[in-house]
This record gives C-alpha cells, sequence and structure tokens, in this order.
C-alpha cells in the first residue's frame, strides 16, 4: 500500500525507458494499475496486481474482480501473499479460490507461501510448504508461479541464507515435478536487496525473486532489474 498517483508519476518517469534482459512483473496498488499498463505499454515490463476476488462481480464491496484486473491490462496477479493471511486471516482454501479464478480468466497468478519463524523454530518449514502447495494448488493447471517468502524474513533485514533457500526450493521444485510434470516457476521473496540479488538469482533452483520494500525506490529497482 504504497505510493499515490502524483508518486508514481515520479516513478514512471524515471522507469519507463528502461531496458532489460529479465523478466520483470510490477504490482502497484489498484489506483496505480492504469497508469503503469498505459505508461508501459511498450516496455518490456509486465503488469500484476496485488490481490484478486474469486467472482466476476457481485455484492462483495471494496473488492476487485478478474474482469476488472484484466481491462486494466494485468497479466499476473499475486495470491496468498503473508499479509493477506496474518492481517485478512485468508486460508490456504480461499487462496486457492483466487488461484482458480485467475487461471479462469487467463492470469497467471503467483502463489506465496512460507512459514512463520516459530514454525520454523519447531521445524515445521517443510510440512507448512506442503500444506500451503496442496491446497494452494489443488485443481489448478501449471500455469501458475510459486514464492517462496519465509514470513520471519520479510522487511527484517535478516534474509534467509542461500543454503536454506534452496534446500526449500529443492523440496517445492520436487512436489511441483511430481504434480504437474511441468516447469513451474519458483521465486524467493524476503528482504531482497541489490546486494544480494545475484548470489541468489545465480542458482538454478531460484527462478526470480519477490521483491517488496526495495522496489519503492526507482533507482534501487533499477539496479535490481538491469
Amino acid at each position: 500500500m504504497n505510493k499515490t498517483r502524483k508518486e508514481t508519476n515520479q516513478f514512471l518517469q524515471k522507469i519507463k525507458a528502461v531496458k532489460t534482459k529479465h523478466t520483470v512483473i510490477v504490482c502497484p496498488s489498484f489506483t496505480s494499475l492504469d497508469l503503469f499498463s498505459h505508461s508501459l505499454f511498450k516496455s518490456p515490463i509486465k503488469i500484476g496486481a496485488q490481490n484478486i476476488f474469486p467472482e466476476e462481480k457481485g455484492a462483495f464491496t471494496g473488492e476487485i474482480s478478474p474482469l476488472m484486473l484484466k481491462e486494466l491490462g494485468c497479466e499476473y496477479v499475486l495470491v496468498g501473499h503473508s499479509e493477506r493471511r496474518k492481517y485478512f486471516s485468508e486460508t490456504d482454501e480461499f487462496t486457492n479460490k483466487k488461484v482458480l479464478s485467475a487461471q479462469r480468466h487467463m492470469l497467471i497468478p503467483i502463489l506465496c507461501i512460507g512459514e512463520t519463524l516459530v514454525e520454523r523454530k519447531r521445524g515445521k518449514t517443510f510440512s507448512v510448504i506442503k500444506k500451503q502447495l496442496v491446497k494452494g494448488l489443488r485443481n489448478a493447471s501449471s500455469h501458475v508461479m510459486v514464492a517462496y517468502e519465509p514470513i520471519w524474513a520479510i522487511g527484517t533485514g535478516n534474509h534467509a541464507t542461500l543454503p536454506d533457500v534452496l534446500k526449500v526450493h529443492h523440496f517445492m521444485r520436487s512436489f511441483l515435478e511430481k504434480k504437474y510434470g511441468d516447469y513451474i516457476p519458483i521465486l524467493y521473496g524476503g528482504s531482497v536487496s541489490p546486494a544480494i540479488i545475484q548470489s541468489y538469482l545465480s542458482e538454478n533452483l531460484i527462478d526470480g525473486v519477490l521483491v517488496g520494500n526495495a522496489s519503492l525506490d526507482p533507482d534501487i529497482f533499477l539496479k535490481l532489474i538491469t
């Protein structure tokens, strides 16, 4: 929940001419989606949304539907983000409805999963990850991305060590290959910064990163994607 439309325009002025060899997806606040979509129309940067409601329309005050997101130029949408789970009590079952709705409307869901610090200390990382994958992807097709965001590392400056991340990504890769047979991109999210991004992206098990606070500064954002 960052950037007014004025701030968005200032951000876009700095990034709209960027050239990058990477796949870059930006998920701005809903009030800025149209600005990003129009400004980046001929840009290599793709547009995603931060949330979605499973239904196309109806008495769901304050929500946004997949049809609205498609009309605004979105190709991707975050689902199951840790903040949605924490502050809005969204369950794996409800997250699954969002995944299925996104896929029905030709949006690629980015399913976010991860364990809390308490779960990590109790040795429950892999059981939590498996539960979130099983329930979150029930009846879903392979048109999906998965982001591992250990909750204890988000916005804390305490990024997970590379060996720890690789263990979890290897576990997820094995699960996804057995479920789909197709290659599902797996991202890492958790206090990602320009200082650590290359060490993560150099690993075959890590297909990309999900960046939070560091992406708000246009100069840092450009360092991350170029």
